[in-house]
Parts: structure tokens; sequence; C-alpha cells
């Protein structure tokens, strides 16, 4: 299976990171990480990019990681699409006092918006 993850800095997208790795370690699934500019946190993509190989050197995993430019959502939703995804795997969701699932903005476009089918972790 040839998966895309989109990672923008949050702990939900860090989760995110952390599972899709070890699936890959015991699937040998095809791993692509995409560092997304989320405006909901401050994390400088140098820093995560360098979260993100010490996850994948940790796990023993290569993988190819892409800096996306532009609108996080719509330019992960593209590259997913033109580059022939089987998934995306994103970060996303809390929730609130009431039970309910909160999604932000990234989450709430890729499910939308996506033809790729999407794994949400929370």
């Amino acid at each position: 299976m040839k998966l895309l993850l989109g990672i923008g800095g949050s702990d939900d997208s860090i989760r995110a990171l952390e599972r899709a790795v070890d699936r890959v370690a015991e699937t040998g699934d095809d791993l692509t990480v995409a560092i997304l500019r989320n405006p909901a946190t401050e994390v400088d993509p140098a820093a995560i990019e360098e979260r993100v190989r010490a996850v994948l050197d940790d796990a023993g995993v290569s993988a190819p990681i892409r800096q996306l430019e532009g609108d996080p959502g719509s330019r992960l939703v593209d590259l997913a699409e033109r580059e022939d995804f089987d998934r995306i795997v994103l970060g996303g969701g809390e929730t609130s006092p009431m039970g309910k699932i909160k999604l932000g903005g990234i989450a709430e476009f890729v499910l939308l918006n996506s033809h790729v089918s999407v794994t949400l972790v929370r």
C-alpha cells in the first residue's frame, strides 16, 4: 500500500507519524511524509523534519520527506491524487466536552475533498 502522511507539527500529527511508521515497519508499505505549514501551530518545518527523521531512524524505516508549500489541505489532496497514493494518513480530531469530534481545518478539508481514502489518527 502506498501511504501519504501529512504532518504539520501538532501533537495529533506526531501521533499519526508514530502510528504510520509502526505500521510500515510491520507491513512494508511504502510511506511518503509530507510536511505541511499548519497555521494552527508555530512549529518550524525544519524542526518537524528533524523529528520525522528521528522517528524514521528509530524504527529503521526509510521514507522520502517532502515540504509542501501553499494551502496545506489542497496541496496534500492534489499530491495524493496526482501520484496515485492509496491512502492519506493525518492526525486530527479532538473530543469536545460533549463527546463530539472537532476537526482541524486541514483534516476537514482533506476528508471532504479527497478521492483517496483517508485515515484520521486521534
